[in-house]
């Protein structure tokens, strides 16, 4: 057997019912019996549950693929190989050869390449195909290198952060009739009419865009993540109105201004130079206080969506933190916390921020990847 592995374990946009078959064919090389009742059900797993979440495949698999305890140790040697690209030694017995080569797509790839060869394929290698975009997705951002951020900020330009809106006092026009008549353009037809008032019209409060706030930690111990989510936060900024954008370390730094340009270049050039305390200290306390004092409770703050992206670790006093968070949370619409240290395995908000932080936020998400950074987009968006 033959086997490429992947950047990384997850497989995605693959067709659930061959990599079903596949992973059935190297588990009878490898001794197992299968019969095919049981490829049928575990094809059908995967297409409820999808290729994303290694721990669903591997559980399907196991569930319908493994019917006794001694092929157990089979499927775990054989799933390790197939879907991790580990090196395990399998004893294969005699059957008919199988190549299966893992190939990763790029963005220019076709995916119908082989069926415009038009040419009949009877190598018996079945090639999986991953799209590294994909990949990319649900990569963490301390493993990113500078092509690859380059590439997650065009992804992250693709999100669209929109809000719920929230009523205004302005009216408008409304089709249906409502409480608010409006007399104006009421008289305006009836003069068309002759003065009788035949069409009445009405009016309605009108909707608006709900202000996004984000703060950003640039403190050391979120220097891995600073970089990437610095580039979400220019994307919100540049693609959409209504945000507001602070760096958050020894001391509060106002950059919407920096990030308005929508050249990512430039608008991160500038809001480097701007930011003087990046991978310093964190005092989250104070910086919040800052923010209340000059810009939130005032006005900036109030029934807007305020995004924390912090990982928690502050080197100031909890009970002012704690304190801060609760001012804010009096006033904001909702209050999401973005920890790109949530997705480690065993997290607990042990730290102290954190600790004093988390009773006062509506939304603790993670914040370590481009997929994160989806949900987190799902999240405001509710």
């Amino acid at each position: 057997m033959t086997s490429t592995a992947p950047p990384d374990s997850v497989m995605h946009r693959s067709d659930p019912a061959r990599i079903a078959v596949a992973f059935t064919r190297v588990l009878r090389g490898a001794g197992m019996k299968v019969p095919t009742s049981c490829t049928h059900t575990f094809a059908d797993a995967l297409c409820e549950l999808g290729l994303d979440d290694r721990s669903n495949t591997y559980w399907a698999g196991r569930a319908t693929l493994a019917r006794r305890p001694e092929d157990i140790e089979i499927f775990d040697r054989a799933f390790a190989v197939f879907f991790d690209g580990r090196t395990a030694p399998l004893d294969l017995v005699d059957d008919e050869p199988l190549s299966i080569t893992i190939a990763v797509d790029t963005d220019d790839d076709d995916d119908d390449d082989g069926a415009e060869s038009g040419e009949a394929n009877d190598d018996p290698t079945i090639e999986l195909r991953f799209s590294s975009t994909e990949v990319l997705r649900h990569k963490d951002f301390a493993q990113y290198s500078d092509d690859e951020l380059q590439h997650a900020h065009d992804l992250m330009s693709q999100l669209r952060l929109v809000g719920s809106p929230r009523s205004s006092l302005r009216l408008e026009p409304s089709k249906r009739m409502t409480p608010k008549p409006d007399i104006r353009r009421t008289m305006q037809t009836a003069i068309r009419s002759g003065g009788e008032p035949i069409e009445r019209h009405f009016r309605r409060p009108s909707t608006r865009l709900r202000r996004l706030v984000l703060l950003l930690d640039v403190s050391g111990s979120m220097e891995p993540y600073a970089r990437a989510l610095l580039r979400f936060v220019h994307a919100a900024v540049a693609g959409r109105q209504k945000v507001e954008a602070f760096a958050l370390g020894t001391r509060l730094t106002r950059i919407t201004r920096e990030l308005g340009s929508r050249d990512p270049d430039v608008a991160l050039s500038a809001a480097s130079e701007r930011v003087t305390d990046w991978s310093g200290g964190t005092r989250l306390g104070d910086g919040l206080r800052e923010f209340n004092d000059q810009w939130g409770v005032r006005g900036l703050a109030r029934n807007s969506i305020v995004v924390i992206l912090s990982d928690g670790w502050d080197r100031g006093d909890p009970d002012e933190l704690s304190e801060q968070m609760e001012r804010m949370h009096r006033v904001t619409h909702r209050l999401v916390w973005v920890n790109p240290l949530k997705v480690t395995p065993g997290y607990a908000p042990l730290a102290r921020g954190m600790a004093a932080a988390l009773p006062h936020v509506d939304h603790f998400v993670e914040g370590h990847s481009i997929a994160a950074m989806e949900e987190l987009t799902r999240v405001i968006g509710q």
